[in-house]
């Protein structure tokens, strides 16, 4: 499952037009999307700080901050995206995360 096209839908604010999606070549690299964009907003918001930190929980409030946000990632066995939203998502979030932690 983790080798699989992935396409996070994305809908930052209320505003319609802040609705955008980015395009991944396996789950992993979905997530690893979700977690650079929110480091990203986080060096935004503290530009002095050199070592920031997070923990799962900031994570989830940063996807729980999306007015919407979801994934279609590829199933090759009827040739056609599935979608997942935001609960699975931070389902498989846990997994990654917890994947790079053991190595």
């Amino acid at each position: 499952m983790a080798n699989r096209h992935t396409i996070l839908l994305m809908q930052p604010s209320q505003n319609r037009a802040s609705r955008t999606f980015m395009d991944y070549d396996s789950i992993s690299q979905s997530m690893d999307g979700i977690c650079g964009l929110y480091e990203r907003k986080l060096k935004e918001i503290n530009p002095t700080i050199l070592n920031i930190t997070y923990d799962i929980a900031d994570l989830y409030n940063f996807i729980d901050g999306f007015t919407d946000l979801s994934a279609l990632v590829y199933d090759h066995s009827i040739h056609a995206f599935l979608p997942y939203d935001r609960q699975w998502i931070k389902q498989r979030m846990f997994q990654h995360l917890k994947k790079l932690a053991l190595r």
